[in-house]
């Protein structure tokens, strides 16, 4: 049992330390952005359009500006989670006040009190919601390559 620094050990085969990869990130974020685009088209919330379609049917650009918005306002607090141990196969999760702590020390004391309050809440919600959208963890002592490599 080998310690490589900030508490993480080598032998830890069947949990792992909770970084997030740009990939979980992407995906966390995409779909906080599917849920925000969704309830603000009414043909989405009344169930005539799927939300993919929708999706899919923006130009890159409109997507894009949806995503920097948003990404301003996750990705920050995505990085700034405490780590946690994910056992393979489970997503990550972490309780409203954990992540309202982080959401508070992002948004300091400049806004006023109840402005400040209501941000808090909201931007909890938010990632909250980025954070249903990530996928399971994979064991990586299951991983194989193909064949071909």
């Amino acid at each position: 049992m080998t310690t490589l620094g900030l508490g993480w050990r080598r032998d830890l085969r069947h949990a792992c330390l909770m970084r997030f990869t740009e990939h979980e990130m992407t995906v966390a974020l995409t779909g906080a952005a599917k849920v925000i685009l969704a309830a603000q088209r009414k043909d989405v919330r009344r169930g005539r359009v799927d939300i993919d379609e929708v999706w899919d049917e923006m130009d890159r650009h409109d997507r894009f500006q949806i995503l920097d918005r948003l990404g301003d306002q996750i990705l920050p607090v995505l990085v700034a989670l405490p780590d946690i141990q994910v056992a393979p196969g489970t997503r990550p999760s972490y309780a409203d006040r954990e992540v309202g702590e982080v959401v508070a020390g992002l948004v300091g004391a400049g806004p006023g009190k109840l402005r400040r309050a209501v941000i808090i809440k909201a931007r909890t919600a938010l990632v909250q919601s980025a954070l249903s959208f990530l996928p399971p963890r994979s064991d990586p002592d299951a991983l194989t390559a193909p064949d071909g490599l």
